[in-house]
């Protein structure tokens, strides 16, 4: 036989009153402290608490200023001289300048043009006169001229031709570009070398050295710097 509880002494019996009381509670402290606010002491003297109508409004004086007016200023009267006219005056005559049907014509044979130096370097394909190598003089065209310029210079590079002996003993080979002028005077000058050594390329220019003195190029009948480049390939054999 189990014992009966009195409902009155019950412990869970008011629980869920109390738990809605002290959550209303919680949420009433919380929104009495989230809507709390508080000032900062004020004092009488502040200048926002002071009556407006009490200050004393400074009121500038009026003073009035007597005003100097300026002197008037005395102009003398300019000095006239008179002048006796001259009698006996030269009038100068100014002639025209500009031509007239009167106005003779200077023949064109007489007129002097003056000629321009050419300084810049023209290449050889596009000189009026290529320049000629000696033996070629007996070409009576340009064009014959240009080729025996070319054969010429193949001429010599055979000739003159030496593979240096270091580059035999390290095995090099290649080609070297070669770019010169044929100076105003006919001398060759400002030589330009592009090879795979420097030993090849010291060879060429000992070959170019030797070039003989030329007939210089023209353009416009004028003798002018000529450049000309050749290749020369070193292969051993």
């Amino acid at each position: 036989m189990e014992p009966k509880k009195n409902p009155q002494l019950d412990v869970n019996r008011n629980s869920l009153l109390y738990f809605f009381v002290g959550m209303t509670l919680v949420l009433l402290m919380a929104y009495m402290a989230l809507e709390w606010k508080s000032y900062y002491p004020t004092s009488d003297w502040e200048t926002s608490q002071v009556n407006p109508d009490l200050l004393i409004e400074d009121e500038p004086p009026i003073t009035f200023q007597k005003l100097e007016l300026p002197k008037p200023k005395i102009q003398t009267p300019p000095i006239i001289d008179v002048v006796e006219d001259e009698k006996d005056i030269e009038e100068t005559v100014i002639e025209a300048s500009e031509p007239d049907q009167s106005t003779e014509v200077a023949p064109i044979e007489s007129i002097e043009v003056a000629e321009e130096e050419i300084t810049e370097e023209i290449p050889i394909v596009l000189v009026e006169n290529a320049p000629i190598f000696p033996g070629c003089e007996k070409e009576k065209t340009e064009e014959d001229k240009r080729d025996c310029f070319q054969k010429m210079i193949q001429k010599h590079i055979r000739k003159n031709f030496r593979y240096p002996d270091p580059a035999k003993e390290m095995g090099l080979q290649g080609r070297v570009s070669i770019m010169f002028t044929i100076e105003k005077d006919g001398n060759i000058d400002n030589v330009r070398l592009r090879g795979p050594h420097k030993s090849l390329e010291e060879e060429a220019a000992r070959i170019i050295s030797k070039l003989p003195n030329m007939k210089p190029g023209q353009q416009r009948g004028m003798p002018v710097k000529v450049s000309y480049s050749i290749p020369i390939t070193f292969k051993l054999n």
